[in-house]
């Protein structure tokens, strides 16, 4: 049986990506900033408390582990009305996107290698594109699939296969301003060559794929999911 850990697995991408790994026969043990029990995946067999900004309890929670066959880091957060601009929230997205991240592979090197196992990496389609209304956010993103690609040639020698995600505009609670926002919803739907907002499940297929035998041979790939749109 496949160990699983999904770090930010509580809710959105995480959680629905949990939950394809746990219907695979996975154990999964998904992390939230909320307590357990205020956790509402389903299906999983651990829930666990944990801010990846918090160096001493990253470490002590991967401590846990002995070997990890899959480690998949979805925590991340954005900050809108301009807040990314001033300096000390800038900080503070880049220390949980991009840092927390780079916090949990290290954490987590030692049980990788153990399993020869593989990271999945959330990115976004703002790793290619820049944010006017979020430079802290796509900064973490564009570092994210910097971060991935040098993990990747890190750790080709321990047997551990490293690469992310890019997902497009996914329906979930960070992007609810925006679903919510009949004219700017329309305008991104219209920039999307497959014509809809994507949902947390379109995102459950490629990472069970980067995690499967069939990429065994990928490492260092940022997938684009996003429904044609860094395609323009």
């Amino acid at each position: 049986m496949k160990t699983v850990v999904v770090i930010g697995g509580s809710t959105g991408i995480g959680s629905a990506i949990a939950q394809a790994f746990a219907g695979q026969g996975a154990e999964v043990h998904v992390t939230g900033i909320e307590a357990p029990d205020a956790m509402q995946v389903q299906g999983v067999a651990g829930r666990h408390q944990l801010d990846v900004r918090n160096e001493r309890d990253v470490a002590r929670f991967f401590e846990a582990f002995s070997h990890i066959d899959v480690l998949i880091n979805c925590a991340g957060v954005i900050q809108r009305e301009g807040r990314e601009f001033t300096p000390e929230v800038f900080a503070g997205v880049i220390d949980i996107n991009l840092n927390g991240t780079q916090r949990c592979c290290q954490a987590a090197h030692q049980a990788l290698k153990a399993a020869g196992g593989c990271v999945i990496n959330t990115a976004s389609m703002l790793s290619f594109f820049g944010s006017g209304h979020a430079p802290a956010y796509s900064a973490s993103k564009g570092g994210i699939a910097q971060l991935t690609r040098s993990l990747a040639i890190a750790w080709a020698t321990d047997g551990i296969r490293v690469n992310a995600l890019a997902p497009g505009w996914i329906a979930t609670d960070l992007t609810s301003t925006l679903t919510q926002d009949t004219e700017r919803s329309a305008e991104l739907v219209g920039r999307t060559p497959m014509g809809r907002w994507g949902k947390p499940d379109d995102i459950t297929g490629p990472a069970l794929f980067l995690a499967s035998p069939g990429a065994a041979f990928v490492t260092g790939a940022i997938l684009p999911v996003d429904g044609g749109y860094s395609a323009r």
